[in-house]
């Protein structure tokens, strides 16, 4: 009842504050990570926490499972496209980072040459958690999305490298550039190469099988196994994982049956979720506000430095990626504004300092104050400021139907709220009759004139037409197939009976919505004959078909 009671009751505890955390923030205009970090400093405020958070906590648990959910999310096709900038972004793109600051730290901090150059490398990965989820959110362009959340995934793997080299050769007292270049293909490289051969063994296992709970093992084997590998390699376990997560992503998911994709996928959502609430809870719970005022003057340098070199590098190698993409290609000015305030630092750099010697005496505090006053600055400002910058830009994608759309169906969904209410009120005695017959007729009126509205609305637009058929359907089969779960819960059916009509749901379930709504994006009323919206497919051949050719 020592310590492992004590650990267990600490991640109760946390996961506790972050559910909390969740419900309140989906009332505020807030991203939910900075909420996370606000509550943790208020926490520390309140009591203070004592914590020993070891750089292998963040590198080893957390940092796999993050980086491999991004990355099994992301289209190859949708990636190649914006190859060339991301790739300058998360290469060449790094090293910029890190000379810049570091410069701006030895000239005007003060700092030695190695100190800031180390503090320009930890520093120099970004970490745009909260910004891809607000441009879920919101409606961005899927692309910019895309762009952001990528050079993300890159640029971790291609930061811890060179801050290992970085720091090797401080702590060594001598630099070979030629070596430090060789060193950093290697690992690189390396790593990239591992995942992806990992990757395609473990989606050749998952092609052969079809059990979701071991190709939903595999997967996590897959995302630590990659990383762990590569790190006894001496290679790079982030672009390890990331390369890893890419190849299972696109091809093994060709592999897997309809429920095994959803059960993978919600697996790895919910994993996401956990492993980024506990990590942003923790950066609130590690500072030490009276230690960051002490060192005010660096860290605002080290801020400086970092907006800077963010904006230099976004900026300029948008302009060279740019020059030799095609013109309906090219990213736009606003895009890249966007791209160089959405960069903020999070869980690597926090890691990364926490990593640092003791053998760096003093600097091993400041560097890591530093750290901690960059991370919160870009939480705190830059992430609470970036939708009032997206709406500024003008990047929301939604016409006026959408939103004439959103409007009146608000409208009906408030206004048949509010009936009901009132006619319960009424059957419990607490409304008069007489009074309840004098407003039901109005009240059924304007719901029937709303109603009609919103479906002109809605059947002028084939494109809204098609989302909420979609959603309709989805909504139907998600019913379908909590019912056959309580069934299975109470009996009434054998597990094999449960299996065969889920993989029928399921089905349905997996398909794209573009090859759903065929039939009804040309004509809102469907043709006789045809499957009504979640209707089970008519024998199970088509399921097993579809399966085969998975």
């Amino acid at each position: 009842m020592g310590i492992p009671f004590q650990a267990v009751t600490l991640v109760i505890e946390l996961l506790l504050v972050a559910a909390v955390v969740a419900i309140l923030v989906r009332r505020m205009r807030i991203p939910y990570t900075v909420a996370l970090v606000v509550a943790g400093l208020v926490i520390t405020l309140h009591k203070p926490f004592q914590l020993e958070v070891t750089p292998e906590l963040f590198l080893i648990v957390f940092l796999p499972p993050l980086v491999f959910e991004a990355a099994f999310h992301i289209d190859l096709a949708s990636l190649r496209r914006d190859l060339m900038p991301i790739a300058l972004l998360a290469g060449p793109g790094v090293i910029v980072t890190m000379l810049v600051v570091g410069g701006i730290l030895n000239l005007a901090a003060g700092l030695s040459l190695p100190m800031a150059l180390i503090f320009g490398a930890l520093i120099s990965a970004t970490d745009p958690v909260s910004v891809v989820a607000l441009f879920r959110r919101i409606g961005v362009p899927r692309r910019l999305g895309i762009l952001v959340e990528s050079e993300s995934l890159l640029n971790d793997g291609t930061a811890i490298v060179l801050f290992d080299l970085v720091l090797g050769y401080a702590l060594a007292g001598r630099a070979d550039g030629v070596l430090a270049v060789g060193d950093f293909i290697r690992m690189s490289a390396g790593g990239i190469l591992l995942g992806l051969g990992l990757g395609w063994v473990v989606s050749l296992l998952i092609s052969r099988l079809d059990d979701y709970l071991i190709e939903t093992t595999l997967t996590t084997i897959l995302a630590y196994g990659a990383y762990l590998l590569a790190d006894q390699l001496g290679f790079s376990g982030v672009l390890a994982v990331v390369a890893a997560g890419l190849i299972n992503g696109n091809l093994g998911r060709s592999g897997m049956s309809p429920t095994t994709r959803i059960v993978v996928f919600n697996f790895w959502e919910y994993i996401a979720f956990l492993a980024n609430s506990i990590v942003f809870l923790l950066i609130g719970l590690q500072v030490n506000l009276s230690s960051l005022l002490a060192d005010a003057l660096p860290i605002l340098w080290a801020i400086v430095g970092v907006l800077a070199s963010r904006a230099l590098v976004v900026f300029g190698f948008g302009a060279l990626a740019n020059r030799f993409l095609r013109r309906s290609d090219r990213i736009p000015s606003p895009w890249l504004q966007v791209a160089s305030w959405g960069g903020l630092r999070g869980a690597i750099a926090l890691a990364l300092a926490l990593s640092l010697p003791v053998s760096l005496g003093g600097n091993r505090i400041l560097l890591q104050d530093m750290a901690f006053g960059v991370v919160l600055f870009t939480l705190l400002i830059q992430g609470t400021t970036m939708r009032p910058l997206i709406r500024r830009l003008k990047l929301i994608q939604r016409s006026d139907t959408q939103e004439a759309y959103e409007i009146q169906h608000a409208r009906l969904t408030s206004i048949r709220s509010a009936t009901h209410h009132l006619e319960r009120l009424y059957r419990e005695g607490l409304v008069p009759g007489s009074i309840w017959e004098a407003l039901k007729p109005g009240l059924e009126d304007r719901i029937q004139t709303i109603s009609t509205q919103l479906r002109e609305v809605v059947h002028s637009s084939p494109d809204l037409y098609a989302e909420e058929l979609d959603t309709a359907r989805r909504e139907f089969l998600r019913a379908q197939r909590s019912a056959l779960q309580g069934l299975l819960r109470e009996g009434l059916i054998t597990d094999d009976v449960f299996s065969q009509l889920t993989a029928e749901v399921d089905f349905y379930l997996d398909q794209d919505a573009a090859e759903l709504l065929e039939p009804a994006a040309s004509s809102p009323s469907p043709e006789a004959g045809s499957n009504p919206p979640g209707a089970l497919p008519e024998n199970q051949g088509d399921i097993e078909d579809y399966e085969r050719t998975q």
